[in-house]
């Protein structure tokens, strides 16, 4: 008897996944556990494993095909039955697909900017294990596309860059947010010059030293314990809390928005959400982080203080109830308590971005004091 084999659901927000590479052909015999085929979905690409033994009877998707999360790929059963399966009455297997050339072996992020740039991974010496081509590889064999013929009036020669199953579908969720979620925003200044000091001083001792957004992480996540309602979904006409507090934190990787997550934030130390944040970005940006560690988030925190922005609106990532944008601290004039005088200090600027449909003004205002009073007596981020 066959066993069919369906596209997986690899993530919470997976609706397809494109086929990069199959690591198996028809005929071969595979045992449980054993790795079948290389899926890019919405969030990562992942090597997805036979569930039992047996033999490939045939493959139904293609290499680079992208298909719908429970549609059949492949079969796997017994050698010799694929004429039974193809007879059964009410369920008639696709055609047999003539049988593709062997595929260059390569990394997805290497397959995807060869896409991009136009070269052949074939004719390229991957220097990975076992000839496996790297993004170095193709970096190093990379050459300029030509340029288009046609010409766009005053605007010059245009060039199409199709987009990536991960970018696409960031597209249609940014999208789909920002016309299905009644977003309000809410801004707070934080006077940062005590947690500039007390980052500076846990620097010394830790490593690696925490970035002022492992803190602003860790207030969240506090706030977000005190604040349940923040901690929440929005789905068909009611709103979730969940139990555990999650921390997704906005990373830009190549080409594309990733949004790694740690889990428990709240209780965890500064210093163990520094090491989290250090290793979830560096997989996000290299390929290798898995859509387990892009799932799950319960709210997000995006900075781009780090590009010099002072502040700026952030796109909620549904269901989540609000996002958290951070902006860059600053030495900024500020009226000194209690003496009055103007003086320069370290501030930031927080915009809170609320799904009305779950938060009030009052909510979202509540939460946003409780993380600025946070930051602004950080020792009680380290207790």
């Amino acid at each position: 008897m066959a066993l069919e084999i369906v596209m997986p659901r690899l993530s919470d927000s997976m609706e397809e996944g494109t086929i990069v590479q199959w690591l198996v052909k028809a005929g071969d015999h595979v045992d449980e556990g054993q790795p079948l085929v290389e899926v890019e979905t919405d969030k990562a690409s992942v090597v997805y494993e036979a569930q039992t033994a047996g033999s490939v009877l045939e493959l139904l998707a293609a290499e680079g095909e992208s298909v719908r999360v429970g549609a059949l790929i492949a079969l796997l059963g017994e050698p010799g039955t694929l004429a039974e399966v193809r007879m059964r009455p009410g369920r008639p297997a696709p055609p047999a697909r003539p049988a593709r050339p062997a595929r260059p072996k390569a990394s997805p992020l290497a397959r995807r900017i060869a896409a991009e740039r136009g070269v052949d991974l074939s004719a390229i010496a991957g220097s990975g294990p076992a000839g496996r081509v790297t993004r170095a590889d193709v970096d190093a064999a990379a050459i300029p596309t030509s340029a288009p013929a046609a010409v766009n009036g005053a605007k010059g020669a245009a060039t199409a860059h199709p987009l990536t199953s991960s970018q696409r579908t960031i597209a249609r969720r940014m999208a789909e947010s920002r016309a299905t979620v009644p977003d309000i925003e809410l801004r707070a200044e934080v006077h940062a010059h005590e947690l500039a000091a007390l980052r500076e001083r846990v620097g010394e001792i830790t490593d690696p030293a925490p970035s002022l957004n492992d803190f602003i992480v860790k207030a969240s996540a506090l706030a977000l314990r005190a604040f349940p309602r923040v901690n929440a979904a929005y789905r068909d006409g009611a709103v979730e809390t969940f139990e555990r507090v999650n921390v997704g934190v906005a990373v830009a990787a190549e080409e594309t928005l990733l949004v790694p997550t740690i889990f428990d934030a709240d209780s965890k130390p500064v210093a163990e959400i520094a090491r989290a944040a250090r290793t979830l970005a560096a997989r996000a940006r290299d390929g290798s982080i898995t859509p387990a560690e892009l799932s799950g988030a319960t709210f997000t925190v995006s900075n781009l203080g780090m590009f010099g922005i002072d502040s700026f609106s952030a796109v909620i990532n549904p269901p989540q109830s609000a996002i958290l944008a951070v902006g860059a601290m600053r030495r900024r004039p500020v009226v000194d308590e209690p003496s009055g005088e103007i003086v320069a200090r370290p501030t930031l600027e927080l915009t809170l971005a609320c799904d009305h449909r779950v938060l009030y003004g009052a909510d979202g205002a509540r939460f946003l004091t409780y993380v600025r009073e946070l930051l602004e007596r950080p020792l009680s981020l380290l207790v």
